[in-house]
């Protein structure tokens, strides 16, 4: 049974998610991510990026969308950038790929803002995936330019630098 769209809540993240979040991870950057990388790319790089990052979710900026059967449906957050007063990055977001333009991803971004507009944070930056730019742009970040993202020795992964101020 799936649940109806706009039933979800966004909470902020805590340890206990890792499972949900590695989960999510999992089974969404795959569905996701295959029509704008080479199967080369996804080999590689899906690994590394489909599991949650403990320190994001022990952050307290780091927020679930959790359906009414609890289970997470989406994920994000933002940390404040080092040395630059005001300033934070976007950090790991991912929506279900069986509840995608249900305003999941948007519901955490509202969430993002207004947390970190308490915080002082006017200006964000994010590292997008290829295909995630389109989202990003509709949440008001302009694209920079293309990036590649060392994820480890020899596995480089394409992305885009955004940033909204």
């Amino acid at each position: 049974m799936s649940d109806a769209p706009h039933t979800f809540r966004v909470r902020t993240a805590t340890p206990a998610d890792t499972a949900g979040v590695d989960a999510l991870l999992a089974r969404s950057y795959p569905a996701q991510l295959k029509a704008d990388y080479p199967p080369s790319v996804m080999v590689t790089a899906l690994p590394i990026i489909s599991r949650a990052r403990p320190e994001l979710l022990a952050c307290g900026t780091y927020y679930v969308a959790e359906a009414p059967s609890g289970g997470i449906v989406g994920a994000g957050g933002w940390t404040p950038r080092p040395g630059e007063r005001g300033a934070a990055d976007i950090r790991h977001v991912v929506t279900d790929h069986r509840h995608l333009r249900q305003g999941i991803g948007r519901a955490i971004f509202q969430t993002i803002f207004s947390e970190s507009a308490a915080a002082g944070i006017a200006a964000f930056d994010c590292l997008s995936t290829l295909t995630a730019v389109p989202f990003y742009s509709a949440m008001g970040f302009l694209e920079l330019g293309p990036v590649t993202i060392r994820l480890r020795q020899g596995i480089d992964f394409p992305a885009v630098r955004m940033r909204r101020s």
